[in-house]
């Protein structure tokens, strides 16, 4: 029975060990491959020197790009040495772990982006690689110390994390998937053929792109590639680009003393303190950073990042003219400036060649370059890519009208406002617009100030009031810009009228420009004194003109029924509506309109109120105490007041038919239709019996307070 129990035992023994062998059919290990092939000698010798021989020739899941003794012989050539010989361990090791990609992937996979929710088609053309940059000496606060790039934006570091950098390649598929072509690839490696599986400048070859290995996958490459510079290390080694790299440390850059940092790399034979080199979070990006976003694990193998850099000469020209053209140096300028300029030529995506029109970068403009004039030096890095630019991204920070106010310390009040509350619609360049400019001095006349220290704006000293000063600045500033799609404003030296961007009207003469807040308490005292704001200043931006006035453009405070009575054109209506039940004689006010709200007041002449009493519509006696006359009278005035707008013959409102104040007994709106055409200069109201009435344009335009006043040749009747 022992010996029976022995031979059972014995036989189990080789039946588990078949069990568990490798499969007859599995290819052998990379290396073993490799070494059978013949020409890869000098890759497997250095494989060897680097320590990875054990690792290629056993179990693993990796991708090896293995470069054959021909490429090695050219890359002997290129760099003027003998043999494998004069490659020493540390630049064997570079050249094997940036050839060395984590888990093993065929041509096809390699194009496939490794997602959280799966495998995703044709979004991948990067690796993460075996390889990651040590720290290096940098002379930190007067003392030599040891830096790293930090792994992540802003100041997290995850010490985990090597900062490994990443592999490019350019597979047919994911080009077609991306819209892509040969120029996409031909751009960065003009002197390599597009083969349609390259990887950096380096070309796959055979017919067997993808060999498979018992350990993962070979693709056989016919150039030695050393690791790529992530953008910030490439820009450390280009003199040509200084100054641009001189902003980035002067005013964006920090070294961090890192405890994690340095208790892990002196375990790895590195001696002192070990700083993390970072960027701040306003900042697009770190331009150290190997992982992207990290929004998801594996986010760097479909994006990355890029980075357009003028060239010291175009950019020193571009700082001298713009940016400092109302300032000494950067340094007055202000660290928000410049992180608007910088930002402005970077892109947390890959900005393809082909793709420059229409991929927009970390403050929403496409690239403004040129690809085959502009572009002076492009290049994939590990971490994104990179355009040497013989010109500067112009942003609309700086080229739109906002950017007059934006580089100019006179204006830094309305800077300020336009920075809370209309940046990004005043910087459009979709959008023409005019602008009219404030300095600081004339704010301050105007009662404004601000305190920097609390964050708090004043209007005549205080915080408080009926309006609080943002809202009170809010309407003011809003009165000083316009959207002009046609150049409208482009020539005030004529005579005219238009609507703000806050929808109040202005009006303009012989460059004078006014708004119905400068024409109280006395209008035509006030349009005939030399009081009214003047344009003395005039500059063109990408997306409109802006004027320098020497006085605010004043939003009126008082009611329109004292705007209204100021105007012998209006006066037999005004005795009616001073008559009325629906009248505030104290403050102007009318009952039925509400503050804040826009109106138009079309106003019938003395004729065409003669020939409404004619027809019955209203009492000969305006001051009649008559209930049912009284309410005739209530009734006519609220119908000749369109709600909600401020019309005038500009073409906006043209064929609208649109609600006027006045509502029925039974509580239904009364509607009048618009007839507004701006060439013709012609503005007609036709009422809901076809009546129509039309504005006599040499007693209108009259500007009130959210309102505009027109005399009308005919009086308007509703239907019940």
């Amino acid at each position: 029975m022992y010996c029976l129990s022995l031979l059972v035992l014995l036989t189990k023994c080789d039946t588990k060990e078949e069990y568990y062998a490798p499969p007859k059919t599995l290819a052998p290990p990379i290396y073993q491959q490799l070494e059978a092939r013949g020409n890869f000698t000098h890759f497997l010798a250095c494989v060897d020197k680097a320590g990875y021989k054990q690792s290629l020739s056993s179990s693993g899941y990796w991708t090896i790009f293995a470069p054959t003794d021909e490429a090695f012989t050219k890359y002997f050539a290129a760099n003027g040495l003998a043999g494998i010989g004069a490659i020493d361990e540390a630049k064997a090791r570079e050249i094997v772990t940036y050839s060395l990609v984590y888990n093993a992937f065929s041509k096809e996979k390699l194009a496939e982006f490794q997602s959280s929710i799966g495998w995703v088609p044709g979004q991948s053309f990067k690796r993460r690689t075996a390889y990651y940059s040590a720290p290096y000496k940098s002379n930190i606060g007067g003392q030599e110390a040891f830096v790293v790039a930090n792994n992540r934006n802003g100041l997290n570091y995850v010490t985990e994390d090597n900062n490994n950098k990443y592999l490019p390649y350019f597979i047919d598929s994911y080009f077609a998937a991306q819209g892509l072509s040969e120029v996409d690839y031909k751009t960065f490696y003009p002197n390599t053929p597009y083969t349609g599986f390259n990887v950096a400048d380096a070309a796959v070859t055979g017919s067997d792109h993808s060999i498979r290995a018992e350990n993962g996958m070979i693709h056989i490459i016919d150039k030695v590639l050393l690791p790529l510079p992530s953008i910030d290390e490439y820009l450390a080694t280009k003199p040509e680009y200084s100054v641009f790299k001189g902003l980035l440390e002067k005013y964006a850059a920090s070294y961090v003393s890192s405890a994690a940092a340095t208790e892990k790399w002196n375990k790895r034979g590195v001696s002192g303190s070990v700083y993390l080199k970072t960027f701040p979070n306003v900042l697009a990006f770190n331009p150290g950073n190997e992982n992207f976003l990290k929004q998801m694990d594996n986010d760097g193998q479909s994006d990355s990042w890029s980075m357009f850099v003028p060239t010291n000469e175009v950019l020193t020209k571009y700082i001298n003219e713009v940016l400092l053209e109302h300032y000494n140096s950067l340094d007055e300028i202000g660290t928000q400036v410049i992180y608007d300029f910088i930002n402005a030529h970077m892109w947390q995506t890959a900005v393809w060649p082909s793709k420059f029109s229409t991929t927009t970068n970390f403050v929403g403009e496409v690239a403004r370059f040129n690809r085959v004039t502009d572009v002076v030096d492009p290049k994939v890095l590990s971490n994104g890519m990179f355009y040497g630019a013989s010109k500067v991204q112009e942003s609309d920070a700086f080229h739109s009208i906002f950017g007059k106010v934006y580089l100019d310390p006179k204006f830094s009040l309305m800077s300020r406002f336009l920075q809370r509350e209309l940046r990004s619609a005043v910087s459009n360049p979709n959008v023409r617009f005019t602008m009219f400019l404030l300095s600081d001095d004339v704010l301050n006349e105007a009662g404004f100030t601000y305190d920097n220290i609390n964050n708090t704006w004043f209007y005549k000293g205080s915080t408080s009031g009926v309006i609080s000063p943002i809202n009170r600045l809010d309407r003011l500033i809003n009165s000083h810009i316009a959207i002009t799609m046609r150049g409208e404003l482009d020539n005030l030296g004529s005579e005219g009228i238009y609507d703000t961007y806050g929808g109040e009207l202005i009006k303009f003469k012989n460059n004078v420009v006014y708004a119905a807040g400068n024409l109280e308490p006395d209008p035509q005292q006030a349009l005939n004194s030399n009081d009214l704001p003047r344009v003395i200043g005039k500059k063109e931006a990408t997306n409109g003109i802006v004027y320098y006035l020497d006085k605010p453009l004043l939003s009126a405070e008082t009611a329109i029924g004292l705007h209204m009575q100021k105007y012998p054109q209006f006066s037999r209506f005004f005795t009616y509506l001073d008559n009325s039940s629906i009248y505030n004689k104290t403050t102007g006010e009318i009952l039925g309109t509400a503050s804040g709200t826009f109106y138009t007041y079309f106003i019938p002449s003395d004729a065409a109120i003669e020939k409404a009493i004619a027809d019955g519509v209203l009492p000969a006696d305006p001051a009649t105490t008559v209930a049912a006359e009284k309410e005739k009278i209530n009734s006519f005035i609220l119908y000749h007041i369109l709600n909600r707008f401020s019309t005038i013959a500009d073409g906006k409102e043209d064929g609208l038919r649109l609600e006027s104040v006045y509502k029925t007994i039974t509580g239904d709106v009364t509607v009048l239709h618009i007839t507004s055409k701006q060439e013709a200069k012609l503005l007609q109201v036709t009422d809901m019996k076809g009546r129509t009435a039309t504005v006599q344009n040499e007693f209108s335009n009259i500007i009130a307070n959210r309102s505009v006043m027109h005399l009308i040749d005919n009086y308007l009747q509703y239907v019940e």
